[in-house]
This record gives structure tokens, C-alpha cells and sequence, in this order.
């Protein structure tokens, strides 16, 4: 009993230490990424300040229209006003520290707090980033699989020349082709915005004009991104296949989907879910460019605005938020990849 009792007290004891190292661990690198976070937002902040002064064009005329731009003095007392005339270094300064206390400004344009002004238009590039990512990481796999099994088929190289060709076209040009075909020729589809005026105000009515909007958008958005994910898991597919594991199972006798689906596919997925995280920036930005040929009411839109007028203060708001989503999108990434491969746990973990 008393070799027993200490038996489980040392696996006790260990099992302890290690739950306790993979805490440490963990906080630690918890830390490294608030860490890393702050530099990045510090990072934006600075280049976004030193893009906006050297660009071409008066602020001021922004905030007190023709009048700021033609009477010196006004010009000399809005740049007064809003701190305009000090350093740069000092706008950036004080701008950062009005950040760690939650206050990203008033906008020079809208006269309203800039928070005010980004949350309504939080939710409907949310919406549009996130249909357009799912449908084209889903759609792109399994067309990236179906090709892979059949390399030498005709229907694998229709879908490569395919996949070229829609990586190739810009995100505008898609767009109004779809908006003359789908929208003008054959009425099928809206020209833009979110909802229709004469729809419901039940939810499910809101719901099903909302999706009914989103269909042209988001396939915009997403042709491009699915596109190259079906070309990456069509290579990485191919690789994967061609492993002695991937044999093995087949000389087992294991059913082909059972191989291609449970066993193959996760490990082709790593470098597409690799694509994703790293992507999540350039989905933001190519939503400025469809929300805007789409008259979509989400941050693209707003930021187009705010980089036509020059409202700093709602740029930098929109620019920092996206910084956001990106790290976030990152760790998502990272937990991911944990699930996906469990080799990834047990390197951290040693």
C-alpha cells in the first residue's frame, strides 16, 4: 500500500509540474502576442500619421470646408483647434495615449466620435468578409480534392484554366459585369446596398433580404480567394497523396473516400489554413473595392470616404480595427492549427 500510495503521488506530483509548465507556457506566449498587438497598433498609428502628412491636400479642409482653405486665419485656428499645428511626433503621442484610455477621436467630417461612427458598419463587412471566406475556402478545398483524385481528367484542367482565369480578373471588373448581368439584363439580383425598402420588418424577412443582397458581393469577393485555394489544396492534395501512409491505408483495403477525406485531407488543409490566417488583411482590403462598387454599408465604404476627404481620425480608427480582426484571425489561425495537427501540441509542449 505505501509503495502504491507513493507510486500515485508521484504521477500525481508530475502531472502537477506539467499542468503548471503548460500554464507558464501559455502565458507567456499570451504575453508575446499582447506584446506583439501593442507594437503592430503603435506601427499603424506611425505610418498611417506619416502616409497622411505627406499626402497631397489641406486638412482643414475637411473640417471647415472652402472656408478653411481660402481665409488663412480660420485655416490657422482649426489647425489650432485640432492640434494640427503641433509636431508630428506630438499628434502621434498624444493620439496613442487618447487610444489607451478608449477615445479614438471625433471625426473631422461626420462631427461625431469616430467609435460612433465605425460600430453600425462593424457587422455588415463581418457579414460580407466572412460569407465570401467560408464559401471560398469550402468550395475551393473540395474542388482542389475532386481535382487532385483525378489529375488527368479534362474536367482537372477546365477547373485549373478556370481558377487561373478568375485569380487573374480584378475585383471591380467582376463585380459590374455581375451587377449587368445579374442586376440590369436579367433582374434577378439587387444593384447594392444591404436591404430593400419594402421588405418586412419580421426577422426572417430581414434575414432572407439581406442574404438576397449579400449573393453578388460576396461571391465578388470570394471568386478571387476561391480561385487559389483551389489551385493550393489541389497541389497540396497531390503531395499528400502520393505519401507512403496514404499507400499503406490503400493497401489496408480502406475504402478510397475514408483515405481521401479522413486521413489525407487533414493534412492537406495545413498549408490552406496557412493561406487563410496570413490572407485575412488583403479579404479587408479587397472588401474597400467591392463595397464600394456594391454601395455595401461596411467599413470599405467608410474608409473610401475618410481617404477622400482626409478625416485622420476616422481612418486611423477603421485602419486600427482591421489591425484588430488581422490578430485576431492570427490566433484563430494558431488554434487551428493545433486541432488539424497534433504534432504541433506536442512540439509546444515538450
Amino acid at each position: 500500500m505505501t509503495l502504491l500510495s507513493a507510486t500515485a503521488g508521484g504521477r500525481t506530483g508530475i502531472l502537477q509540474s506539467a499542468t503548471v509548465g503548460r500554464v507558464g507556457n501559455l502565458l507567456r506566449i499570451v504575453l508575446g502576442r499582447v506584446v506583439r498587438a501593442a507594437s503592430l497598433m503603435l506601427a499603424v498609428i506611425v505610418v498611417t500619421f506619416l502616409l497622411l502628412s505627406l499626402a497631397p491636400g489641406d486638412p482643414t479642409a475637411a473640417i471647415g470646408g472652402d472656408a478653411g482653405v481660402r481665409d488663412a486665419a480660420t485655416a490657422e485656428a482649426i489647425r489650432a483647434e485640432y492640434g494640427l499645428d503641433r509636431p508630428l511626433i506630438v499628434q502621434i503621442g498624444t493620439y496613442a495615449s487618447r487610444i489607451l484610455h478608449g477615445d479614438f477621436g471625433q471625426s473631422f467630417v461626420l462631427n461625431e466620435p469616430v467609435w460612433s461612427a465605425i460600430a453600425p458598419r462593424i457587422g455588415p463587412t463581418l457579414l460580407l468578409s466572412g460569407v465570401a471566406l467560408v464559401a471560398a475556402v469550402v468550395a475551393g478545398t473540395l474542388l482542389g480534392v475532386f481535382t487532385a483524385r483525378r489529375p488527368r481528367k479534362l474536367i482537372s484542367h477546365v477547373v485549373t484554366v478556370v481558377s487561373i482565369v478568375g485569380f487573374a480578373m480584378p475585383s471591380f471588373w467582376i463585380g459590374l459585369m455581375l451587377i449587368i448581368l445579374f442586376a440590369v439584363t436579367f433582374p434577378i439580383f439587387p444593384i447594392g446596398g444591404m436591404n430593400s425598402t419594402m421588405v418586412g420588418s419580421g426577422f426572417f424577412e430581414q434575414a432572407a433580404d439581406t442574404l438576397w443582397h449579400l449573393v453578388l458581393p460576396a461571391f465578388t469577393l470570394g471568386v478571387i480567394y476561391l480561385a487559389q485555394y483551389s489551385r493550393l489544396s489541389r497541389a497540396s492534395m497531390l503531395e499528400v497523396l502520393g505519401s507512403d501512409y496514404v499507400r499503406t491505408a490503400h493497401a489496408k483495403g480502406l475504402a478510397p473516400r475514408i483515405v481521401v477525406y479522413k486521413h489525407a485531407l487533414r493534412n492537406a488543409l495545413i498549408p490552406i489554413v496557412t493561406v487563410v490566417g496570413t490572407q485575412f488583411g488583403h479579404l479587408l482590403s479587397g472588401a474597400v473595392v467591392v463595397e464600394v462598387v456594391f454601395n455595401w454599408p461596411g467599413l470599405g465604404g467608410l474608409a473610401y470616404q475618410s481617404i477622400q476627404q482626409r478625416d485622420t481620425p476616422l481612418l486611423l480608427g477603421i485602419l486600427l480595427l482591421s489591425a484588430a480582426f488581422v490578430l485576431v484571425a492570427n490566433i484563430m489561425t494558431d488554434l487551428i492549427y493545433r486541432i488539424i495537427d497534433p504534432r504541433i501540441r506536442i512540439r509546444r509542449t515538450k
